[in-house]
């Protein structure tokens, strides 16, 4: 079996400015693929096609880009999905411009309000297991619909419900603006989950960092499912998408 997966050529910097040009004028949705979502990529074609339409993959893991560097000799830029949220947060929205947060407490919408100033954060927290509830799914979509038009859209409910939810909303056609799957961004943000030293970050041991804060939470998917990851990257074929065209068919390929 061959599959592809293709990549964004953006850095955290760069895409900073794509996101803080992408306007309300139009929909789309960022994914942002770690070890467990390669994983899920290769094992589920439903998650593939979720892929397929994101309108930006942006390579989450320093371990995968130091993986890819050295199995292959190719140099692929990390966009940290958290690095992310917290640059959008910080310097490019406005105060009382809307925001939408799909997930986390009503203490953690409150704590961003008062610590980044958010006074247009509209925030709804589904119930666990939401996704398997058309009744939850629909209540959740109509309430990221009514903000509509917004400029970001910060989906927080874990993978693959965020990414199914965002190519639900691509897929009516009535909001308007950037939605991103951000995972535990979120809890990075509020302070109630602590962030690997940037030392750490960089070397891509993050994931052992989060590993001794939560092993009962993570053993499982670190020491367990995660390892899998070197068995799959060489049967896999990661293409390097051009930064002026995310989703044009011509890409540099960083494998074979």
């Amino acid at each position: 079996m061959k599959v592809v997966l293709g990549l964004d050529d953006y850095d955290l910097a760069q895409f900073t400015t794509v996101a803080a040009q992408f306007g309300q004028n139009r929909f789309g949705y960022v994914v942002t693929p770690n070890v467990d979502h390669m994983i899920r990529y290769w094992d589920d074609p439903d998650f593939r096609e979720l892929y397929a339409d994101a309108a930006y993959v942006l390579l989450d893991s320093h371990f995968l880009s130091k993986l890819m560097h050295m199995s292959r000799g190719a140099r692929l830029p990390v966009c940290a999905g958290s690095d992310l949220t917290r640059e959008l947060v910080r310097s490019v929205i406005k105060p009382a411009e809307p925001v939408v947060l799909i997930g986390g407490s009503e203490a953690q919408a409150l704590a961003l309000q008062e610590k980044f100033g958010l006074l247009g954060l509209a925030h709804h927290n589904p119930p666990m297991g939401f996704i398997r509830s058309p009744a939850e799914v629909e209540k959740c979509l109509e309430f990221i619909e009514r903000q509509s038009p917004f400029r970001f859209c910060f989906i927080a409910v874990g993978s693959p419900q965020q990414e199914k939810l965002a190519h639900q909303l691509l897929m009516r056609g009535k909001a308007r603006g950037l939605a991103l799957c951000v995972g535990a961004s979120l809890n990075f943000l509020t302070g109630d989950e602590r962030r690997a030293p940037p030392w750490m970050q960089r070397a891509g041991i993050e994931w052992c960092y989060r590993l001794m804060q939560d092993p009962r939470r993570l053993a499982k998917r670190y020491l367990v499912r995660g390892p899998r990851i070197f068995g799959l990257l060489p049967r896999m074929r990661i293409e390097l998408r051009a930064a002026r065209s995310p989703r044009v068919a011509s890409l540099v390929s960083a494998g074979s």
